[in-house]
């Protein structure tokens, strides 16, 4: 009888990782996070080969994160001031993979760098897509605007206003699920790809969300999300470390 799987590992607001060596460093600031449930069958077709939908309690979920990231950079050199600092949003689902590894898989990340799009697409195979976008503060709210150009669908966009409310002192099991995530599920050349991540444990604060548009979940190939979302939050962000790309299924890991 072959062995059972391993259990996915368990959700943790401290990276399992923490003394990683960085292939790459960033900080995402000004995160607004909006998440809807989801049918884990729904969910499944569109992850990578070897992964399927990380659920609690029976649920997955799908997120729109809309940030600014800052500085981008190689290794421990210093991040890039201007081609590594850009609004994104994306589009993310929850994964686990054989070893039991809980992850991210983006369905898209739209950037407004041209240059930084193109390298990902070709460096990662990731699926950025070039957007004009733009993240303004206004009095006590965060306004997130994002309009796809190239690839398409040509249009596809969003609008997030948010009014960030009180830090959350002891943030639920849930919270914690939607943005504990120490790493992304994807396929590089052919082969699945684990690239871990670790960071400072999230500062969350509640949010009201003021307003919303976006036709960007049904551009990832998802379900139209289905009325307010259930989960909002707010972070000011945290710099984060990309380590190396961790090997397919059945090799050694090393990250």
């Amino acid at each position: 009888m072959p062995p059972s799987p391993p259990a996915p590992q368990p959700v943790t607001p401290d990276p399992p990782h923490p003394g990683m060596k960085p292939l790459m460093t960033q900080s995402w600031l000004d995160l607004a996070f909006l998440h809807w449930a989801a049918d884990p069958g729904d969910v499944a077709p569109l992850l990578p080969a070897g992964t399927e939908p990380d659920t609690l309690d029976g649920v997955t979920y799908v997120g729109l994160v809309a940030f600014r990231m800052h500085r981008v950079g190689w290794l421990r050199l210093p991040g890039i001031p201007y081609l590594g600092t850009f609004p994104e949003t994306n589009v993310r689902l929850y994964s686990r993979d054989a070893h039991g590894r809980r992850g991210v898989v983006f369905r898209s990340l739209d950037a407004s760098r041209l240059i930084p799009v193109a390298v990902a697409r070709a460096a990662f195979q990731l699926p950025y897509t070039w957007s004009r976008m733009e993240i303004r503060h206004e009095a006590d709210t965060v306004t997130y605007t994002s309009r796809r150009r190239v690839p398409g669908p040509r249009g596809a966009h969003s609008r997030i206003v948010l009014r960030p409310g009180a830090r959350i002192g002891a943030p639920s099991e849930l919270e914690h699920f939607l943005t504990a995530r120490w790493g992304l599920h994807s396929t590089l050349h052919g082969r699945p790809m684990f690239l871990p991540n670790a960071h400072p444990r999230w500062p969350l604060h509640r949010a009201e969300l003021v307003e919303w548009e976006e036709s960007l979940v049904t551009a990832a190939g998802l379900p139209a999300p289905v009325g307010e979302p259930l989960s909002v939050l707010y972070s000011p962000g945290v710099p984060v470390r990309f380590g190396r790309p961790a090997r397919a299924a059945g090799e050694r890991e090393s990250v």
